[in-house]
Parts: structure tokens; C-alpha cells; sequence
């Protein structure tokens, strides 16, 4: 069985990602609390071995061929799960509103987030047994783990790809114990990571928080990565929208709303100023790649030199019985 293949079917022991409508109670599974396992650059040799390395990289890899062509406006199922994972989030922008900045003398990292993050902090366990059936309850602490991760650091107030990575790593866990299935993969991408990226720009945008390891100008983004990988999927054999596009800002305008890449390249334009070039180098580049097969291809590759195999983003990962760090096993 193909990495591609392993969140639907092979997610480890005691559990699977399933599209039939039976309940599958992960009888065996002893849940724990993750934690930190990465704690020198030699280690990170146990991580690209391991199982959570192969089942989070096939997660992504699913979930970027079942969006492949597809509108956000696509129809497409909307389960429970979803619903309920969209309202969960529902909640922690709520939060926002509730929780306005504060003043200060820095411009940046208000210090009005810690106030929010201590609420999630205090909720996450409530907030995921929301989703989460009662016969699966034993789940929820290692789950709301990774909801807690997710959403940037309390101490530094900021927000990286390892963030976003213990959000992909969230969902992936919910699937792993069947809570999300194989019908949900364009909801999960289009309805609960779309949801995900528009608290989160409101989190970058209300707090001003800071990026969290950048690279400035030769990151991609400051703040994300998945929705680029999943967002040049979706523009795959388009009729005519072209890698060459995404720099026109008309083209942009008329169709970020069916198209995350083209969202997240608005994003970018409306917190930059000057010219795209300068402050974006490395999507500047990929708009002059001639298909967006060959962007996707590019950007997963990308993605695992960049974030996957990098000490400083892998060191905070956390691991558990649905992403262990014991090394990859056969179905």
C-alpha cells in the first residue's frame, strides 16, 4: 500500500480513517498525552522514520489528490464532524472578538492573545469532546493536544508552520480514531482548514502576532504553507488560469474565492506594501513555473525540505499513540 493510500486505510494500529458508517471504538488503543521527542538534530532521523512522519505525510498527500481541480464552491458532503469542527472554531474566533487587543508600547505581539490562548487552554479538552463520540472519550486529552498547538505560541506570541502542522496533525488524529472519514477529505480541506485559516489570519491580524521562525523574504509565507500546497492542487489543468496569474492582481480579485492559493496571495498583498517581487521572492519565482502540476510537485517537496526536516519547526511536534514516533509499521 502506497504512503498516498495510508490515512484512509492503514493509520496505524487500532484504527483507521473508514468509509463505512460503522463506528470502529479503537478498543485496543491506550491513549496518552504527547509529547516532545525531538530534542537534538540527530533525532530527526527517528522522525522521517517513524510512523506519525508517514501517516502526516500521507494525510497531506490524500488530501491534496481529493482536492485536485475543485472549486471551494465545489458541492461536496458535510457530515456531523464537520459541522462540529466548523463550530468549534466558530468558537475561538468568538473569543476573539471577546478578547480586544490591549494597549501597549510594542506594535507587536499583544499581549491581549495570552488571555485568549489561556481560554483555549483551559476549553481544548471541552471543545474537542464536542466533536468526539462518548465511546471515544479516552481520546480526547491526547487530541486536544494538538488543538492547543495549534494556533501559534503563548510565551513568544507567535505562529509558524509547526503550528499549522499540529492542526493538519489534529485532524489527522480524527481520523485515525473515525471520527472523520473518507467522504469528509474535500470538507476537511475546503470547510475546517479554510475555516482554520481565516481564524488564524484574524489571530495574526487582531494580536499581531509575530512569524515564527521566517525567512523573511525567501520563506514562501510567513505564516503558512499547506493551503499553497493544497490551493495549486485545486488549479491543476484549469482552463486557463496559470502559475503566471497569481501575480496579476486582477486575476486575484476575481477568483480568490474559489481558489485558497489565490486567497492566500490576497492575504499577502493586503499585509505587505511594496512591490510582489520584494516581499514575496519565492512565490515570485513559482509564478514563473509553467503548470501548476509542476508547482504542486515543487511545493511538497518544498514543504518536506523546508518544514518536515527542519530541527527548529520538528523539535516542538508532539507524539502519541495515533502519531507515535516508534518507527513505520506495514498494514
Amino acid at each position: 500500500m502506497s504512503i498516498r493510500e495510508r490515512p484512509l486505510m492503514c493509520l496505524g494500529t487500532g484504527s483507521k480513517m473508514t468509509d463505512s458508517s460503522e463506528d470502529i471504538p479503537p478498543a485496543t488503543q491506550n491513549f496518552i498525552i504527547p509529547k516532545k521527542e525531538i530534542h537534538t538534530v540527530p533525532d530527526m532521523g527517528k522522525w522521517k522514520r517513524s510512523q506519525a512522519y508517514a501517516d502526516y505525510i500521507g494525510f497531506i498527500l490524500t488530501l491534496n489528490e481529493g482536492v485536485k481541480g475543485k472549486k471551494l464552491t465545489f458541492e461536496y458532503k458535510v457530515s456531523e464532524a464537520i459541522e462540529k469542527l466548523v463550530a468549534l472554531l466558530n468558537t475561538l474566533d468568538r473569543w476573539i472578538d471577546e478578547t480586544p487587543p490591549v494597549d501597549q508600547p510594542s506594535r507587536f505581539g499583544n499581549k491581549a492573545y495570552r488571555t485568549w490562548y489561556a481560554k483555549l487552554d483551559e476549553e481544548a479538552e471541552n471543545l474537542v469532546a464536542t466533536v468526539v463520540p462518548t465511546h471515544l472519550a479516552a481520546a480526547v486529552p491526547e487530541v486536544a493536544v494538538y488543538l492547543k498547538e495549534s494556533v501559534g505560541n503563548s510565551t513568544r506570541i507567535d505562529y509558524g508552520t509547526g503550528h499549522e502542522a499540529a492542526f493538519a496533525a489534529f485532524l489527522c488524529c480524527l481520523c485515525k480514531i473515525g471520527v472523520l472519514r473518507v467522504d469528509d477529505q474535500i470538507a476537511i480541506v475546503f470547510k475546517v482548514f479554510n475555516r482554520y485559516l481565516e481564524v488564524m489570519r484574524k489571530l495574526q491580524k487582531t494580536y499581531r502576532m509575530e512569524p515564527a521562525g521566517s525567512q523573511g523574504v525567501w520563506g514562501l509565507d510567513d505564516f503558512q504553507f499547506l493551503p499553497f500546497i493544497w490551493g495549486s492542487s485545486q488549479l491543476i489543468d484549469h482552463p486557463y488560469l496559470e502559475p503566471r496569474h497569481f501575480v496579476d492582481e486582477k486575476a486575484v480579485n476575481e477568483n480568490h474565492k474559489d481558489y485558497m492559493f489565490l486567497e492566500c496571495i490576497l492575504f499577502i498583498t493586503e499585509m505587505k506594501t511594496g512591490p510582489f517581487a520584494e516581499h514575496s521572492n519565492q512565490l515570485w519565482n513559482i509564478s514563473a513555473v509553467p503548470s501548476w502540476s509542476k508547482v504542486n510537485q515543487g511545493l511538497i517537496r518544498m514543504y518536506k525540505a523546508e518544514c518536515l526536516e527542519k530541527f527548529p519547526v520538528i523539535q516542538h511536534f508532539k507524539f502519541g499513540s495515533l502519531l507515535p514516533i516508534h518507527p513505520v509499521t506495514s498494514c
